[in-house]
């Protein structure tokens, strides 16, 4: 049979997506404040004739072909995982798919904590929902996107990814409620206040990172049990918990999930003031407390989190839960191109890869372009 495409095809893009605050929160059911950002995942689809998914994408270069009937947790991996993974969960809602082709183009940073396949797999929902008039809701295509990876990709992450490239607001953060994933928009005109977000990727990303973020989503849950609540988010009383549990890593893990939620909590109740420069002391706290007790640090992102303090950056941390990738900083509009310079000066000083810099701006979620 040929594999012509029939239909001329459409296109959805999907953000990424940093986290102002509120790692590893999401897979305790707890609250985190992502946001969209400019930067997107391009998904075309277009129907085949036979039976099959013809993959094909744009950057990095690559190409890959599966038959439906051949699809299954593991085949395919790698980046055409993630899109068999989005098929793969549409047939199990019992959903009657005919071939695909789907190209990819995207813009995103791999492997930079920013929710890169997020952005792939809720483009891909989108534009196959679109195409065949699925009628999907976000909320669908949220659970088909969160399956894709978790399910059938293996990546085991918790959501916020995916509710910031589906539900982004230009000009918000959203407060996520990540037990009945609930979507709330917040105001974050730091413009007005004549500031910047700045993300800063260090280029460093841990050979192990996948195996590291699963033993600490494992200790979550074996804390949990240890102190007899259904996830750490249910905690009232930290010092109370942390006097049951043993010396080790699992006291690092409680205190940094519960004071990070309360991070959160804080965060939303000041930017619903408008009292944006305040929360800079909650972004130092969380990086801290992400570098310290959760031990997902690395000394490049430690470094560039330092070298943007020193240079006047009222808050600056890690986010997309660590081990390399990108740290974010709010500074004073007119600082930005100083602090960068000092990042890339140090980081050159010290042997470490040349790091690369771009603005954030809270952005609308997955669109069709």
């Amino acid at each position: 049979m040929s594999t012509a495409a029939r239909h001329e095809g459409v296109r959805w893009r999907a953000p990424g997506r940093v986290n102002l605050i509120g790692d590893h929160t999401d897979y305790n059911e707890g609250f985190a404040m992502p946001l969209a950002i400019d930067r997107t995942c391009a998904a075309t689809a277009r129907t085949l004739d036979e039976p099959v998914l013809l993959l094909r994408s744009v950057r990095p270069e690559a190409q890959a072909r599966v038959a439906l009937a051949d699809l299954s947790p593991g085949h395919p991996d790698g980046w055409a995982g993630y899109i068999g993974g989005v098929v793969w969960a549409l047939l199990r809602r019992g959903i009657e798919l005919p071939g695909l082709a789907i190209e990819i183009d995207s813009d995103v940073p791999m492997g930079a904590g920013l929710a890169s396949s997020a952005a792939l797999t809720c483009s891909v929902a989108s534009a196959i929902n679109d195409l065949l008039g699925l009628g999907l809701s976000r909320r669908d295509r949220l659970e088909v996107a969160v399956s894709a990876g978790s399910d059938f990709a293996g990546t085991r992450d918790g959501g916020t990814g995916q509710l910031a490239a589906l539900y982004g607001s230009a000009g918000n953060v959203l407060f996520c409620d990540l037990r009945d994933l609930d979507v709330t928009p917040v105001p974050f005109d730091f413009k007005a206040a004549r500031l910047t977000l700045l993300a800063i990727g260090t280029g460093i990303s841990h050979p192990h990172a996948d195996a590291e973020y699963g033993a600490r989503r494992a200790g979550c849950e074996q804390a949990a049990r240890s102190l007899g609540v259904p996830t750490l988010r249910d905690l009232t009383d930290l010092n109370a918990a942390l006097a049951r549990l043993q010396a080790g890593p699992l006291r690092g893990y409680v205190r940094l999930v519960v004071t990070e939620i309360r991070r959160v909590l804080e965060a939303a109740q000041l930017l619903r003031g408008g009292a944006i420069d305040l929360i800079g002391p909650l972004m130092n706290a969380s990086h801290d407390s992400l570098r310290d007790d959760y031990l997902v640090s690395t000394p490049e992102l430690d470094l560039a989190v330092e070298t943007l303090r020193a240079m006047g950056a009222l808050g600056a941390r890690m986010t997309g839960g660590g081990f390399g990738g990108t740290v974010i900083a709010l500074l004073d509009s007119g600082l930005t191109d100083k602090a960068f310079g000092a990042v890339r000066l140090i980081f050159a000083v010290r042997g470490y890869p040349p790091p690369r810099a771009f603005t954030v701006h809270p952005s609308r979620g997955a669109y069709r372009a």
